[in-house]
């Protein structure tokens, strides 16, 4: 009975940390291809090299 008190307190406190996580930041990358220019959260793919960055918005804006 005690391990599951415990158990649903960890769960708790688990579920309560993630609400206040903070979202990934936003990157601009630039294509070695072409120059064009992308904003997100993952490399696009191995073509790609970060140019800028880290934004707080998919704008790649302050």
């Amino acid at each position: 009975m005690r391990a599951l008190k415990y158990g649903a307190a960890a769960l708790a406190c688990v579920v309560s940390l993630s609400a206040l996580a903070l979202p990934a930041p936003f990157y601009c990358g630039q294509s070695k291809l072409n120059g064009s220019l992308v904003c997100a959260q993952n490399s696009p793919g191995w073509n790609w090299t970060r140019f800028s960055g880290p934004y707080p918005n998919a704008h790649c804006g302050r």
